[in-house]
């Protein structure tokens, strides 16, 4: 199930590029950003009450509360970045580069979360790299 969830993902994510590369004409990019998310947080908090999981709240610990805001706001500066990226470049060559996040997710996950780094990841590493490369020169 994960999987389907992840193409899921891939495919909203390309959405994402194309209709904000198109919104996102003759606006700012900052206030392109804002309105998506205040359309992602009611989305998200739509969800959790659809599925009865506000409760849980309390239960989040000190730790995942400084995470998860930690995480927000990379979140928050990446969207910042990428929009501003989008404006100013084609969503071809902006996409490619915003992908590297996954080169650089898989180290950060070796280094920081102590996960397997084995030949396939390094050879899917090397991949990804001279794949943006050649898309975007």
């Amino acid at each position: 199930m994960w999987f389907l969830f992840a193409i899921l993902s891939a495919v909203f994510a390309a959405l994402t590029s194309i209709l904000a590369k198109i919104g996102i004409e003759n606006v700012n990019s900052n206030l392109a950003t804002a309105i998506r998310t205040v359309v992602v947080v009611f989305m998200a908090w739509g969800m959790v009450f659809l599925t009865n999981t506000q409760r849980g709240i309390m239960e989040i610990s000190k730790k995942s509360w400084i995470f998860l805001i930690l995480s927000g706001l990379a979140t928050g500066a990446s969207w910042l970045c990428y929009y501003r990226a989008l404006q100013m470049e084609k969503a071809s060559k902006v996409v490619p580069i915003d992908k590297l996040s996954v080169v650089i997710t898989l180290v950060l996950s070796f280094v920081i979360l102590h996960e397997e780094f084995t030949a396939k990841s390094l050879i899917g590493c090397v991949l990804i790299g001279a794949g943006t490369l050649i898309m975007v020169l």
